[in-house]
């Protein structure tokens, strides 16, 4: 049964009633883009809706996309209620917070006005869009270039029970300044600096990591990328056995999608120890709740195709002086795989080093959170101002 993505008015109501005010504020300072729970729990409670956006979209220019996904690593850890029974859903109460205020779509608004400086955005995943509106902010005007035909980059491949494309639409339609964004869909751009060319005063490349990593084993073209899987999941039917190689957000959701399109047994294999996955506490019993099998300290030796099933070898692992070391003679191989997923992570092109040039999110920093890309994009677009233009900018916070 899918959970419910928003607090219920009671639920709400309960959630805000149990934040104890703290005037230090742990909250805010786990946030990555510095957003006040603290600020906004306490205007919603008192029933000032309109404040308690205000105080979120002031530096989360996604806040309810954030607030459906964000793992449980940052103000939720933070939260003082935790030490005394267990923390506030901080990001769940932010995204109830923003759709019951968002019920009307604003007016489709155009492009009218050029302010300079122009920067071009390439992405129009979570940095991108970040650093869009950060750019705004600042004072000047965007080009967001997308080579898909959608905005969300990354975004649109996490399941749409937790993240329905709706939710990141919604994000961008409400965005402050969004008449100096000019978007440009199904526009890739191949050579980010030879826009610098094209009167734009500076580029801001924020293309995630496009590219997967590979397993290098032999068979490993029987193997699917976890990008072509979640991209169009219902493109590779599996009602039998799946295996998904890898242990982080992403295989986790290729693992629960495998399971949700009606796979009978889904195995997952994580090369490290189980409290190495990098998963937060929900992900981790959603897997437990649809009996998705992790099978940690185990690494792949090799894909076999054998008529239409694959045959997938594994090798066992331990730590001998901290070290990760494959366990000899413990190869086996597993039969009767439908699919095989690796998903154990991506990479970026090789870097352009120019002037007026700058990268943000998973392109620059690797594999990250919304939270943390939003973050990268927001200060790249803001260094990059200051380092160019060293003007004053309204409500300066870094």
């Amino acid at each position: 049964m899918t959970k419910p993505l928003y607090l219920s008015k009671l639920q709400l109501k309960a959630e805000l009633d149990r934040c104890l005010n703290c005037p230090s504020k742990p909250c805010m300072s786990a946030c990555p883009v510095s957003c006040n729970p603290q600020e906004f729990i306490q205007a919603a409670k008192k029933g000032n809706f309109a404040e308690a956006v205000e105080a979120i979209t002031r530096t989360n220019p996604m806040g309810q996309t954030c607030g459906l996904i964000c793992p449980d690593k940052f103000c939720m850890k933070a939260c003082t209620r935790s030490h005394i029974d267990f923390a506030i859903q901080i990001p769940k109460v932010q995204a109830t917070i923003l759709e019951q205020t968002r019920q009307k779509t604003p007016a489709t608004i155009q492009v009218t006005t050029r302010r300079h400086p122009l920067a071009a955005v390439i992405g129009a995943g979570p940095a991108g869009i970040a650093a869009a509106a950060e750019w705004t902010r600042l004072g000047g005007s965007v080009t967001l270039f997308e080579a898909k035909d959608r905005i969300g980059g990354a975004l649109n491949m996490i399941p749409k029970t937790r993240l329905p494309h709706e939710v990141i639409e919604k994000d961008w339609l409400f965005l402050k300044n969004r008449p100096y964004i000019e978007l440009r869909l199904k526009t890739p751009i191949h050579a980010p600096e030879n826009l610098l060319n094209q009167n734009y005063d500076a580029v801001i490349v924020a293309t995630g990591e496009p590219l997967c990593q590979k397993l290098n084993i032999p068979g490993e073209e029987w193997c699917l990328s976890y990008m072509d899987y979640l991209s169009d999941p219902s493109a590779y039917p599996a009602k039998g056995k799946v295996a998904v190689i890898g242990g982080g957000n992403v295989a986790a959701d290729c693992a629960l999608t495998a399971k949700s399109l009606g796979a009978q047994h889904v195995d997952m294999f994580v090369r490290r120890r189980l409290a190495d996955m990098k998963i937060s506490k929900s992900e981790c019993l959603m897997l437990i709740d649809r009996f998705v099998n992790i099978s940690a300290l185990t690494s792949p030796v090799s894909i076999l195709r054998e008529e239409k099933y694959l045959t997938l070898t594994v090798r066992k692992n331990q730590y001998i002086d901290n070290v990760l070391t494959p366990l000899t003679e413990t190869d086996t191989p597993l039969k009767g795989f439908d699919l095989v997923i690796r998903a154990i992570g991506s990479h970026s092109s090789e870097k352009k080093i120019c002037e007026r040039l700058i990268y943000a999110g998973d392109c620059k920093t690797g594999g990250s959170t919304i939270v943390e890309a939003l973050a990268s994009g927001q200060k790249a677009a803001y260094n990059l101002f200051h380092q160019l233009f060293k003007r004053k900018s309204p409500n300066v916070r870094r």
